[in-house]
């Protein structure tokens, strides 16, 4: 069975990769659903056949039998369209934070506005299939998850759980980040001559992604510190995150705690004690890779964890999720 997807904000890089990754998926049709009427395309050759492009509208969904909507698009943009096309029957994947926190209160804390669609937030299901698999194919609305929050919670959720974590002595984690995680949208911030050459921590103390790791994974604000730092790389996300875990004999019982953890999960690869992963090899692939270091004596345990960001941390995470509701493989396309 052969159904119509739609991708709203197939321009921006999280977008655009939806769009590649669709295009070899045997089970979809993507449309590319048109927001912005002063939107620009780069220049294609002209024997290029794309996907079919509709307005973005509750009409155009009816239309053109549309059963699924991907929004790679900002929050408020977001909160703006889904009700509409929830209501037109279509469900949602969101890749925006828009609906990946609980309480509008804490959004507002966080994102520095008002939550404008709050009755959303209870409904929206967390798309991090490793944790919520069970509540992924029931939903209507699925909220993507930040693209630092699946690295950091695929590697601490395993430890907090198994209860060996010294949570007193709080968790470091130090994350670093292609420029493609900004966005396509220009700014100095990003500019070819601030980012070339040069290395910078941003967001610090109040980076947005951080109490999706505290919601995830069960932590404290107290217990958690996280900064965000900018690489002169296009993509990927490698995390190095500290932690003591007193009493322990050797890197091999973490490791098995998560090679328990992520016994049969497709896209979580666990390394070997005391080898950690490097971003390429996890560029251009939805996988998570985790490695870690122990010294018994002192307690302290370094986890590494990789992912690329556009595709584990957005557009293959996003695939993930629309495989689960429409009954496909989960792995399809994506593998």
């Amino acid at each position: 069975m052969s159904f119509h997807v739609g991708i709203v904000g197939f321009r921006g890089y999280s977008g655009a990769e939806l769009v590649h990754i669709l295009q070899r998926h045997p089970g979809v049709k993507p449309c590319l659903m048109e927001h912005r009427e002063d939107a620009s395309d780069r220049s294609r050759p002209r024997s290029h056949q794309g996907p079919p492009r509709i307005p973005c509208s509750a009409e155009a969904l009816r239309a053109h039998d549309i059963a699924l909507v991907f929004l790679a698009t900002p929050p408020e943009v977001s909160m703006e369209l889904t009700p509409a096309m929830l209501d037109a029957g279509a469900r949602v994947v969101d890749l925006s934070g828009a609906f990946r926190l609980r309480a509008p209160e804490i959004y507002r804390r966080w994102y520095k506005a008002d939550h404008s669609q709050p009755e959303l937030l209870a409904e929206a299901a967390y798309g991090l299939p490793e944790f919520y698999r069970e509540a992924i194919p029931s939903a209507r609305l699925v909220s993507n998850p930040g693209c630092y929050p699946t690295a950091a919670n695929l590697a601490i959720r395993p430890l907090i759980q198994a209860g060996i974590v010294d949570r007193k002595a709080g968790i470091v984690c130090d994350a670093k980040s292609g420029v493609s995680g900004a966005g396509r949208k220009p700014s100095l911030k990003t500019s070819f001559c601030e980012v070339t050459e040069n290395f910078s921590a941003y967001s610090i103390l109040d980076h947005r992604h951080a109490p999706e790791v505290l919601q995830n994974s069960g932590l404290e604000e107290c217990e958690f510190s996280f900064t965000a730092h900018l690489l002169p790389l296009d993509r990927g996300i490698l995390e190095t995150i500290y932690l003591r875990a007193p009493g322990l004999q050797s890197a091999d019982e973490i490791v098995q705690l998560y090679e328990n953890a992520y016994r049969g999960e497709p896209f979580v690869r666990i390394y070997h004690p005391d080898a950690v992963p490097d971003l390429r090899a996890v560029q251009r692939t939805n996988f998570c890779d985790i490695g870690v270091k122990y010294d018994p004596a002192t307690g302290r345990a370094v986890v590494v964890s990789a992912i690329d960001n556009l595709v584990k941390g957005a557009a293959g995470q996003a695939v993930q999720n629309m495989n689960l509701l429409l009954g496909f493989p989960e792995t399809e396309a994506l593998l």
